[in-house]
């Protein structure tokens, strides 16, 4: 595996480590602020990430799908990152501190609604994510050094579309209540 591989890796374990930590003091040690600052540490993580790779492919590395994961993940935790943030705060209040009602079930329209809003959120994602994708293919401009970037940016247009796809499906097929 190589550096940017084993970034991306840190990246992921850096951004869960930092929220389970913020989390931790805000609740455990009543500590809000201090929590709310670890928090928002985690747009750091992500430009720690980009860095690593830009050094990377700035000293002359093929870009390798590593780095085309990369920006994908530095486009998905943008994102995504305030609603992933919002989630786990949601679980650790119930089910570690005892605290606040139940994580939200959603079923039918609220659930293609929110099913939709999170596919707004991957527009968005992607839109990061590809333009840094894109930025990376115009600078190097060799596409035989950029060749796993622009698989993966076609890979994720598809997964884009599958998506959407989905999306529009739940307003069709509603999501049921296992209860009913």
């Amino acid at each position: 595996m190589n550096f940017v591989a084993w970034a991306i890796v840190a990246s992921e374990i850096g951004f869960w480590v930092v929220i389970l930590l913020g989390l931790m003091v805000r609740y455990l040690f009543k500590k809000p602020k201090l929590g709310l600052f670890l928090l928002a540490l985690t747009p750091v993580i992500d430009l720690i990430l980009l860095v690593a790779t830009s050094v990377d492919l700035y000293r002359g590395a093929v870009a390798t799908t590593p780095h085309a994961i990369a920006a994908v993940y530095i486009g998905v935790s943008i994102g995504f990152g305030k609603s992933m943030i919002a989630w786990a705060d949601e679980r650790f209040r119930y089910y570690i501190v005892k605290q606040g009602p139940p994580p939200t079930k959603r079923f039918g329209m609220d659930y293609a609604k929110h099913y939709l809003k999170s596919w707004g959120r991957h527009v968005i994602s992607y839109l990061i994510g590809a333009g840094l994708l894109a930025g990376l293919i115009y600078f190097i401009n060799d596409p035989s050094r950029t060749e796993a970037l622009s698989g993966v940016l076609r890979i994720w247009t598809l997964a884009l579309g599958i998506d959407f796809i989905i999306a529009v499906s739940n307003f069709i097929w509603p999501k049921k209540s296992k209860l009913s």
